[in-house]
């Protein structure tokens, strides 16, 4: 049995299951009701503060598990009352505040929310403060400071706002899906929609009628993953789970990076197109550096095209590390090839829901791809892939200058250099999560060991190329 970061991650993958287990057998909709009861039966509640609240709030983690709210087109949604324990921030006076006579806070702030009592200790209106942070600044003692909602603090895009129920909301309109604040979040009070009873209406179809063949693409990310079992025996639980195939999607990766070089060569100028995350960052903030964007699709789409072509009326279900991934397919360019994608999170849940214990089970070989296109999962493997392919090119007159961001944070700083022409790199790898794919809010696992596991996986590729790799499909 896996062990969970987190008592709220564990929490999530219990609602996954047993949503899942009653949906095998076609029992979810007459017993959907009794989930929350399954999980805190009893009257005594577990983590809040009385049982009924604890399964109201499970009743709306029943209800995402189930697909969430199909209005809301954004596959990050908030459990409104699951968030009211956190403090609202903002900056703060604490005691650390000495009385002193100078009031340089006084004098910073623009706004007139700094006010003093008798003994001359600062106190902050919080009507009036507009959160500039130049009170802060300015103390001598760092006596003022600003306390955010670990959901604000995970949001590195401001997309994470208090609405006038003190709960968290997010904006639409600047969300990329990373899932930062689902795993940071300390209540459990933001998550990502699951679309795993398609999942599982797919295998249940394919088995019934025959009529077409189910495909698992799994994340090169997994490597890092599922570590109380082998890697082969993951394999062999899908295929028990009833996938007819499992694919890597780093073979979709090494297609990738043979096309994007080509694209770099011939444009002189690229930014990846891997990460759905960091593709949304740039559509919603750089409009204008569209156009630089790979035309070429991510490696999920990549080997979901090539499986949608070569096996007629087939289905293809994405498994990894990403929440943004689920937003991708969505995509109007992207849904004719992937039909769910899923987290790693949501695939213990299916083994589990169908009591597949993979640890009993033999190893099946997983080969498609090559070393480069498994290390896609972490940072920096795009920019080496791409050099890779360069060098089998041989183009030897182009050289590549690649910056390989790490986080969201720094795909920013990239992106603006580049619009305000302050750089000379001509191709950026932006990874919207701290250290890749293996730092995916869907992850089971996260820890710097899984970039060290992933390198393994990848020096242990029967392709040692490139074009090795993609040969087979032509």
């Amino acid at each position: 049995m896996h062990k969970f970061d987190t008592k709220v991650q564990h929490l999530k993958y219990k609602v996954l299951r047993e949503v899942a287990r009653l949906a095998w057998s076609d029992q979810l909709l007459e017993n959907v009701l009794d989930i929350p009861k399954m999980i805190v039966p009893g009257k005594t509640p577990t983590m809040r503060c009385c049982v009924y609240k604890e399964r109201a709030i499970l009743g709306e983690r029943v209800k995402l598990a189930m697909g969430g709210n199909k209005e809301n087109s954004n596959i990050i949604e908030v459990i409104e009352t699951a968030c009211d324990e956190c403090p609202m921030g903002g900056y703060e006076v604490t005691n650390a505040c000495r009385g002193c006579l100078a009031h340089r806070c006084e004098d910073a702030c623009n706004f007139g929310a700094i006010s003093f009592d008798a003994d001359h200790v600062a106190h902050i209106d919080k009507s009036k403060c507009r959160e500039c942070g130049a009170c802060a600044k300015v103390c001598p003692y760092t006596a003022i400071i600003s306390r955010k909602r670990p959901c604000e603090n995970a949001c590195k895009i401001k997309a994470i706002h208090m609405n006038e129920s003190k709960a968290a909301a997010i904006d639409n309109d600047k969300c990329i899906s990373c899932g930062a604040c689902v795993y940071q979040c300390p209540f459990g009070a933001i998550m990502d929609k699951s679309y795993m009873l398609d999942v599982i209406d797919f295998i249940r179809k394919s088995e019934q009628n025959k009529k077409y063949k189910v495909y698992a693409v799994v994340a090169p990310s997994i490597s890092s993953q599922f570590n109380y079992a082998k890697l082969g025996q993951v394999v062999t639980g899908l295929k028990h789970l009833g996938f007819h195939t499992v694919v890597e999607a780093a073979l979709g990766a090494d297609m990738v990076a043979d096309a994007e070089s080509r694209e770099l060569v011939e444009k002189g100028f690229l930014t990846s197109s891997c990460c759905p995350g960091f593709v949304s960052y740039i559509e919603k903030n750089h409009p204008d550096l569209v156009p630089l964007i790979s035309h070429n699709l991510s490696p999920m789409a990549a080997i979901g095209k090539y499986l949608k072509e070569h096996e007629q009326g087939c289905k293809v279900v994405f498994i990894g590390p990403c929440t943004a991934k689920k937003a991708e397919v969505q995509k109007e360019t992207v849904k004719p090839y992937v039909d769910v994608a899923m987290t790693f999170e949501e695939l213990q849940a299916l083994f589990d829901s169908k009591d597949i214990d993979i640890t009993t089970l033999p190893e099946s070989v997983l080969d498609n791809a090559s070393y480069f296109g498994r290390i896609f999962a972490r940072v920096g493997g795009l920019a080496d892939a791409v050099a890779q392919a360069l060098k089998e090119h041989n183009e030897t007159d182009f050289e590549l200058k690649a910056v390989s961001c790490d986080g969201i944070v720094q795909c920013k700083a990239a992106l603006i250099k580049k619009s305000k022409n302050l750089s000379d790199f001509n191709f950026i790898e932006g990874m919207a999560c701290i250290g890749g794919c293996i730092g995916g809010a869907g992850c089971l696992t996260h820890g710097e060991k899984n970039k060290a596991e992933v390198d393994k996986y990848g020096s242990e590729a029967l392709e040692k190329t490139i074009s090795d790799a993609i040969s087979v499909l032509k």
